[in-house]
């Protein structure tokens, strides 16, 4: 495994998680986070998808490697890299919201609201989006090449941010999960959901993508 990779993977999850922690984290929240978030995946899946495959997400990582495209060799350290790059950020928003409110912590988000079966299946069907898009407009052969696949990425999470992130918190990745957790944005039951459910869509849209040979890898 080329270091190489592993630094992208975490600079990519890094910038991800920060602006997750920036524009959601008070004070200061802005009305638009999911559009932040939203484009900060797509600009860096664009700078480092060439090279790492700009994954940015274990639960993306499991999906790519349950479709054939990552060794396990490969993926264990892309999704250590990844949490790691998430525990950073979190520390790194916790140091300027700090500076902002005098030092101070800043308080977190209001709670939600719904309960955990609804949180898990907001979840669920995001990240479940979220590596269906990744897998079809990013490796699969009828879309080799294209120029827009950074852009759907992006625009799928902006999308599952607004639509559910009030209910689940939105994060359809377990690196934002374990990131928002460590800034006191999200409780440990919360995280719970993270870590099962967005592997859990991964998984599930891994397992569509190659049911119907939506990669064109078998020969008709």
């Amino acid at each position: 495994m080329p270091i190489g990779k592993l630094v992208v993977e975490f600079i990519g999850t890094f910038f991800l998680v920060f602006t997750v922690g920036m524009t959601v984290k008070t004070p200061d929240a802005a009305a638009l986070a999911p559009l932040a978030i939203g484009s900060s995946l797509m600009v860096m899946v664009y700078a480092g998808g060439h090279f790492s495959g700009g994954h940015y997400n274990p639960a993306v990582t499991l999906g790519v490697t349950l479709r054939g495209k990552c060794t396990w060799a490969d993926a264990i350290p892309y999704m250590v890299a990844q949490i790691l790059a998430g525990v950073t950020a979190a520390a790194a928003v916790w140091f300027i919201k700090g500076t902002a409110s005098g030092g101070a912590m800043p308080a977190a988000a209001t709670p939600w609201t719904y309960n955990f079966a609804a949180q898990a299946l907001g979840e669920f069907l995001f990240t479940f989006a979220l590596v269906y898009v990744v897998l079809n407009a990013a490796t699969a052969k009828a879309t080799e090449g294209n120029s827009f696949y950074g852009l759907a990425i992006g625009f799928t999470v902006m999308v599952g941010a607004f639509a559910v992130g009030p209910v689940s918190g939105g994060a359809f990745n377990p690196a934002v999960g374990v990131g928002v957790t460590v800034m006191g944005l999200a409780s440990i039951m919360n995280l719970v959901i993270y870590l099962i459910f967005d592997f859990l869509g991964g998984a599930a849209a891994a397992m569509v993508f190659k049911s119907f040979d939506m990669g064109g890898d078998r020969t008709p």
